[in-house]
């Protein structure tokens, strides 16, 4: 039968909540829409060679309610030690690390099974335009310049927890 002739819709409604969005019938080549997490609920890895980079990072996270919080030195071996995590949810990656760098490490990630739709966010003090582009190109899901703002970060990580794309560094 041709998909002209096959009227079987390609959605169908949730039955439990009526006025809810449709949720895509399997194979119909309709993505669903991304899964808003609860920074409360977040697992994340920060992977930061500078101490205060991380501190900063850290009590930023914690300050918005994320609990789950690991720290990774450098790009190197970081798809090993998240493989070990129970769970990560968002990577907010340097791009300049020592052994390898932000790019490498991604590169890597997106060739992990288990790892390769995690969220992963560039954060650097290169920032310019040329880097962002690099960046999307990569294959990161945001990018953000250094020095963060802490007024601007917690919407900046929500919003990257709920799946959008978040390209800022000035």
């Amino acid at each position: 039968m041709s998909e002209a002739q096959n009227n079987t819709p390609t959605t169908r409604p949730d039955a439990a909540t009526p006025d809810s969005q449709t949720t895509p019938l399997p194979g119909s080549g309709v993505k669903p829409a991304a899964k808003q997490i609860e920074p409360g609920e977040a697992h994340v890895l920060v992977v930061e060679d500078n101490v205060p980079n991380f501190v900063l990072i850290a009590r930023m996270l914690a300050f918005m309610g994320v609990q789950r919080c690991e720290w990774k030195t450098s790009g190197w071996q970081v798809v090993q030690f998240a493989d070990t995590l129970p769970r990560v949810d968002l990577i907010l990656m340097d791009i300049r690390l020592p052994y390898e760098d932000g790019y490498q490490a991604l590169q890597k990630v997106r060739a992990h099974p288990r790892l390769r739709d995690t969220i992963v966010c560039a954060v650097t003090a290169e920032a310019s335009e040329d880097q962002l582009r690099k960046a999307k190109k990569a294959g990161f899901n945001g990018f953000l310049g250094k020095p963060l703002d802490a007024d601007r970060f917690p919407s900046q990580i929500r919003r990257l927890l709920s799946g959008e794309e978040v390209w800022e560094w000035k």
